[in-house]
């Protein structure tokens, strides 16, 4: 939910602290791959490939990947597979292309969990199987952990970084912008320390807002993240800003007769009051900002399944407490989430906030995600973890799930996880599908996510740049997250 707060991520407008280095560390090609090339031959022989581009299995196929390159896929009755190769059986399982991830955080980022977990958190995600990361905070030592994943320092996701927020009251982790000049020479600094993206988050004046945009197009830098109420979802379509949350698209579907112009935005569904607004959505406007989303070719990050369960479906104590990744959490950190989440869901706070609007609230939310895709709109997974008990890497699958849940095929689901941000990163000819060239990045199923996307969980190996990595290996990352956590984590 990019609320970000380096103490426990509970105020909704608090984000981490931003320590900014004037040095600064430059940018990366804005193409290709960020993470280094193994070497060796490996043959992956009788899988059901669904190489994602288009919807379809190639049945009893076999891969060839040459130091961290696919030379070649084709049927394992007429692929030659070279004598050097390691040979990995597959048959009765599932290649997919590996997971994107364009919406994460990682526990290091705050001050609860050391700096040096960091490196240790990117191996959870992979063993997860994303092997691309979009991380929102923006930091200095995210910029070390890019670089150190390009030069195969460290082993994880290949890594965007998006700057500290540009915000219009004071915050952690902040570059406070309240006049255009402000906004323009946050923009300058942010481009200047390297990171990839602008990202913009609360309290935003439209003027501001409009120098942002200019000044980013003059450095060569793209906007992403929040959109105020005040500067609205046409006004970022029209500035071609990558929308996080579905910000303001709720505000987009009120009624002209509502007599309320904010909806459920960020921290408005914080306000119990604010959930009246569920009552005047006129539905008839959906299709046409949807429309208008895809016509702007903006790609939108919906979050589903982190606003969806936290503020309105629910979730309860035992439900978070029995997941796998609950291990991760430290509990200080767990129990000032439970304390949030038993105080948002206090039956007092819920005059307002009746069943009827929340469940309204879902299936707004999932409509316009499927009129979105409908209209040949760009849709990307991101899971925002670890906010509300999701934690990095099962959250994405989570995702998914929600993705489904609103409407779009498992192949459609795929597709916001990787085709499309392999092309809003502008990777498509390096990552995103499986073909002759692409890097060997994909993970290996023992189902097929076609027939239930939940199947996306059941990873038996994951290759990263050509590096096989099998599940006795990935379980082994993971425990060394854990462990990395615990001990970065201060008495």
């Amino acid at each position: 939910m990019s609320r970000d707060n380096r103490r426990l991520r509970l105020a909704f407008a608090g984000l981490l602290a931003f320590s900014y280095s004037s040095a600064g560390a430059q940018r990366p090609p804005a193409t290709g791959a960020r993470a280094a090339l193994g070497t060796g031959v490996i043959a992956v022989r009788h899988a059901a490939v669904i190489p994602m581009t288009r919807d379809t299995v190639l049945r009893d196929a076999t891969v060839i990947v040459r130091d961290s390159r696919i030379v070649a896929v084709g049927p394992t009755a007429s692929t030659a597979v070279p004598s050097s190769a390691q040979v990995i059986d597959a048959t009765g399982k599932y290649l997919i292309p590996g997971l994107s991830d364009m919406h994460v955080h990682l526990l290091s980022d705050g001050e609860e969990v050391h700096d040096s977990a960091g490196p240790a958190e990117l191996g959870v995600m992979l063993a997860n199987g994303v092997t691309v990361a979009r991380l929102m905070i923006g930091t200095p030592e995210q910029l070390t952990l890019r670089g150190d994943v390009s030069a195969g320092r460290v082993l994880g996701p290949q890594l965007w970084v998006a700057s500290p927020q540009l915000t219009g009251r004071a915050s952690e982790n902040a570059l406070v912008v309240t006049a255009p000049s402000e906004a323009r020479e946050a923009v300058r600094r942010a481009a200047d320390a390297g990171y990839d993206f602008i990202k913009v988050t609360l309290f935003i004046t439209p003027e501001v807002y409009d120098a942002i945009i200019d000044e980013a197009k003059v450095r060569g830098i793209r906007v992403v993240g929040h959109v105020e109420p005040a500067v609205g979802v046409r006004r970022a379509l029209a500035a071609g800003e990558q929308i996080e949350h579905l910000d303001s698209y709720l505000e987009a579907v009120l009624a002209d007769s509502a007599p309320m112009r904010t909806a459920l935005t960020q921290g408005l569904v914080f306000q119990a009051r604010n959930w009246v607004s569920m009552d005047y959505v006129d539905e008839r406007k959906i299709p046409e900002i949807a429309g208008a989303t895809a016509r702007a070719g903006v790609f939108v990050d919906p979050t589903q399944n982190v606003f969806n369960t936290a503020f309105a479906i629910g979730e309860s104590d035992s439900v978070i407490r029995n997941r796998s990744d609950w291990q991760f959490w430290p509990p200080k950190m767990r129990q000032g989430y439970l304390n949030a989440h038993r105080t948002y869901w206090d039956p007092a706070r819920w005059v307002e906030r009746t069943e009827a609007r929340r469940r309204r609230y879902v299936d707004v939310r999932n409509k316009l995600v499927k009129a979105i895709v409908d209209s040949g709109g760009k849709i990307m997974s991101g899971s925002d973890t670890p906010e509300w008990f999701h934690m990095y890497g099962w959250g994405l699958h989570r995702e998914l799930q929600a993705l489904v849940r609103a409407g779009l095929t498992p192949y459609q689901a795929l597709e916001a996880a990787t085709k499309h941000p392999a092309e809003f990163l502008r990777g498509s000819a390096e990552w995103g599908t499986i073909e002759r060239g692409k890097r060997a990045d994909f993970i290996i199923l023992s189902a097929n996510p076609l027939d239930d996307i939940r199947n996306t969980e059941l990873i038996e190996g994951v290759a990263m740049g050509g590096r096989w990595m099998n599940r006795r290996q990935l379980d082994a990352m993971i425990s060394r997250g854990v462990n990395a956590v615990r001990v970065g984590t201060p008495n």
